[in-house]
């Protein structure tokens, strides 16, 4: 398969740059024109920022999954389009060809629509990293469902929230999932959510560790035996639905400033060529190349480049189901080297652990099949980059340091592998397509290179947010409303003297623990729910392997054990009501909170003095307790 829109050289880039910002309509045209549409579009783009109101290829209809699986088959039908490695590396591989996959596919459509499942549906995935996974994800969009998927390390209060947004009537999960040496009862977990949800018609339940299970009847059913169902009645092909190009395509939830996940909504259309082009030019992908992400497609990265990206590119995707550090912490480089593993994209937590394991576990692999490395989740500390860069690629390999969001649906500001230069710690250069812009605190626009200031997006680009889900007024609030006509990161940026973009972090209310987005709001409100507990307030510091931990200062009426054991017990229930993710690294118990006299805490004392930076708190006098700062940087733990 050939791509018409894939940059050659850095002269190629700065070509293309030019014409995505003189002709963006004519530019963003030409990509689309290299997929398979039933009907083209009548208008390129229509936009407004204000309320906000995005739409791309107006009018033209399509299916996704026309363009991830019926096109290739043809041509390209017998290659490889997902190799799966199991957790335990004894167990056996499986190879997915494009035909099998599409088969697969369609098979599964046909038990969807026999649950019942219509276009439009909500359909809640919450499963391990098989490629029972993949397969489901691509019936709900072939049958033109709208899929949310749940990572599958969250609680059943968390699934409970986002089965209630999305109105799901439908829930997809497993049995139980294997992640290292830990069973993750995912059923159970799924039952204890849907006490709160009565409205749920069908779960149909993967085996895939054989723990048992409760199945409700008339509601729960197993995969097997609906698939038999369908191999029986002698049905193949499952033809796709025609999606419009502004039609819903998936729901991803992700964390806000206010304790609510928002359901952020992404599209067909725009959303399908901004990966799949995307995914072809910063990893400069070559047809024959075995690409690995590590990430879980419960996360966006998993969605726009595991899934539909690669898929849509004709690409051979591999998909791991454990973790980098089981058995040991050479894993990432045993699956390198068995499966000849070309392109490698993960994220700095993983690499940090992976760094702090020590070398004896990258020196017995040869890592030699290697042209590509990538980071993404956070940006990428300039140690971690050089560990990567020589023992991971031998310091032969560009790394492309991938900045973008859920909201954004795809990579925005990255270098171009081999094509356009790296800079350690440096996101560099945004794709052909995006025109991103530097503001200060009142929305001016920064100028020239070596400044800094707030993240904008100052025109619209085809895979980004058109709504979060029944509640239009709070993407409007949370994206478009800081700063008149541009789409606000809520990401603070250095621009260096040539240009190159180094994003500095979070400027709002969400922490970014192992690439994760999670709210201090979320946090803190699962902290209040602890028995004892009267207030408390979080904030994120440099954690070593994690980039940000989690530091929460907490008021308690009464400690029942020792600290320690309250400690404990506080992020057993964060556990419990969000998942381990958001889990405080280090609780400290206070007597009171730095707080203004309108009663606003005041994080940024809280966030210097967790970082261990008092020496800079500035004027603590308009508190209203000064007293209070320093009985609790006394307390510090």
């Amino acid at each position: 398969m050939s791509y018409p829109y894939q940059i050659q050289d850095k002269e190629g880039y700065f070509t293309s740059y030019e014409q995505s910002v003189n002709d963006p309509e004519g530019f963003w045209e030409n990509v689309a024109n290299s997929f398979l549409w039933r009907k083209k579009w009548d208008k390129v783009l229509e936009w407004d920022f204000k309320t906000p109101n995005i739409k791309w290829f107006l009018n033209a209809k399509l299916n996704i999954t026309e363009n991830c699986l019926d096109r290739h088959l043809e041509n390209n039908g017998d290659d490889i389009a997902i190799i799966w490695e199991p957790n335990n590396p004894n167990d056996e591989v499986r190879k997915l060809t494009y035909k099998e996959l599409h088969a697969e596919v369609c098979r599964f459509a046909h038990i969807l629509k026999n649950n019942g499942v219509k276009k439009g549906d909500r359909i809640c995935l919450y499963m391990g990293m098989i490629p029972e996974l993949a397969i489901a994800v691509l019936a709900c969009a072939r049958i033109g469902a709208v899929h949310s998927v749940i990572f599958g390390g969250f609680s059943a209060k968390s699934i409970a929230d986002r089965v209630i947004d999305a109105n799901a009537e439908y829930i997809i999960t497993c049995d139980g999932a294997y992640r290292g040496a830990k069973e993750i009862p995912l059923k159970s977990v799924v039952d204890d959510a849907l006490t709160q949800c009565p409205f749920v018609k069908k779960v149909i339940v993967y085996e895939r560790t054989g723990t048992s299970v409760s199945m409700i009847k008339d509601r729960d059913v197993w995969w097997d035996d609906e698939m038999q169902k369908v191999i029986e009645s002698g049905l193949t092909d499952f033809p796709a639905e025609e999606m419009d190009s502004e039609d819903m395509l998936f729901i991803l939830y992700t964390s806000g400033s206010t304790g609510k996940p928002k359901g952020v909504v992404h599209t067909c259309g725009g959303y399908m060529v901004y990966t799949t082009y995307s995914f072809v030019n910063v990893f400069q992908y070559k047809p024959g190349d075995v690409y690995f992400c590590t990430a879980d497609v419960g996360w966006i990265t998993g969605h726009s480049y595991i899934i539909y990206g690669p898929l849509a590119a004709g690409a051979t995707g591999l998909m791991f189901e454990g973790v980098p550090t089981w058995p040991d912490a050479g894993r990432f480089w045993d699956i390198t080297d068995k499966h000849k593993v070309n392109i490698l994209y993960t994220a700095p937590t993983a690499i940090r652990s992976l760094m702090a394991s020590g070398l004896e576990h990258v020196e017995k692999h040869d890592l030699r099949s290697l042209k590509v490395l990538g980071s993404v989740g956070e940006p990428i500390n300039e140690e971690a980059w050089e560990w990567f860069h020589k023992y991971i690629g031998k310091g032969k390999c560009p790394i492309v340091d991938t900045w973008w969001q859920t909201e954004t649906g795809g990579i925005m500001i990255s270098n171009l592998a081999g094509v356009t230069p790296a800079k350690p710690a440096h996101a560099t250069l945004p794709l052909p397509g995006i025109q991103p812009v530097l503001v200060d605190e009142n929305g001016n626009e920064v100028e020239g290179n070596g400044v800094s200031g707030n993240l904008c997006i100052k025109f619209p680009w085809p895979s980004m947010i058109r709504t979060t889900y029944g509640d239009h007024e709070r993407c409007r609030q949370t994206y478009f409303s800081t700063y008149e006509n541009k789409y606000f990161t809520g990401d603070g940026c250095l621009r260096d003297e040539d240009g190159n973009y180094r994003i500095t972090g979070r400027v709002d209310d969400v922490m970014n623990v192992s690439g994760h987005r999670i709210g201090t709001a979320e946090v803190e409100n699962a902290i209040n729910m602890h028995d004892g507990v009267i207030e408390s307030a979080v904030v994120g510091y440099p954690h070593d392997v994690k980039g940000t931990g989690i530091y929460a200062f907490v008021i308690t009426e009464h400690i029942h054990h020792d600290e320690d054991h309250a400690r404990n017990d506080i992020a057993q229930t964060v556990a419990r009501v969000i998942g381990p993710i958001a889990k405080p690294d280090k609780v400290q118990f206070v007597t009171g909170l730095p707080k203004t006299r309108s009663g606003k805490i005041m994080r940024r004392i809280l966030r210097k003095i967790a970082e261990g930076n008092t020496d800079s708190l500035g004027d603590t006098s308009t508190l209203l307790d000064p007293a209070i700062v320093d009985e609790i940087i006394k307390g510090k733990v």
